[in-house]
């Protein structure tokens, strides 16, 4: 049970991700990726909306994206309280402040918007995209890799 406590080597939850592509792909004939799932609320709480976007998606046949994502936040919660030696905070404590939840909140609208921009999350071009040799994926994750960077090391000093 030790071993379960402490954080795992990056090569064996890598590997573990990476399964998790074609596995998905032989077991259910889906693809791996979670940006989906905000599609699936979007139709599932506005199903008479005349975008396209909304109204042409198949609530039907995308519910498994809903249960996946709720299955990634339900396994990290089982993770965090009870997989691990120390607790581990939800939030900064720099986040748990009113101008905190306005970062948060324009972070994820960003995220959102950037998600569809680009036709499709991170994880989905990252691990499904580049895994299929799709080129776009390629350019993405180059793009998503530069951002992080320019943030962290440059104008996210400037807003943090």
């Amino acid at each position: 049970m030790d071993r379960f406590l402490q954080p795992w080597p990056w090569w064996v939850s890598g590997t573990l991700i990476g399964l998790t592509v074609p596995l998905l792909y032989i077991l259910a004939g889906k693809a791996f990726g979670i940006s989906t799932s905000l599609q699936q609320v979007g139709a599932m709480c506005a199903p008479q909306s005349k975008l396209e976007y909304l109204s042409k998606h198949d609530r039907q046949a995308n519910m498994w994206t809903l249960v996946f994502a709720v299955g990634i936040a339900f396994g990290a919660f089982v993770a965090t309280h009870f997989l691990s030696a120390e607790p581990v905070q939800f939030l900064p404590k720099s986040f748990v402040s009113v101008g905190g939840a306005v970062r948060l909140l324009f972070g994820g609208f960003l995220i959102g918007f950037g998600t569809r921009y680009a036709g499709g999350c991170t994880s989905g071009h990252s691990i499904t995209g580049i895994s299929n040799l799709n080129w776009p994926s390629l350019v993405a994750t180059f793009c998503f890799f530069a951002g992080g960077l320019a943030v962290t090391w440059g104008l996210g000093q400037f807003i943090f």
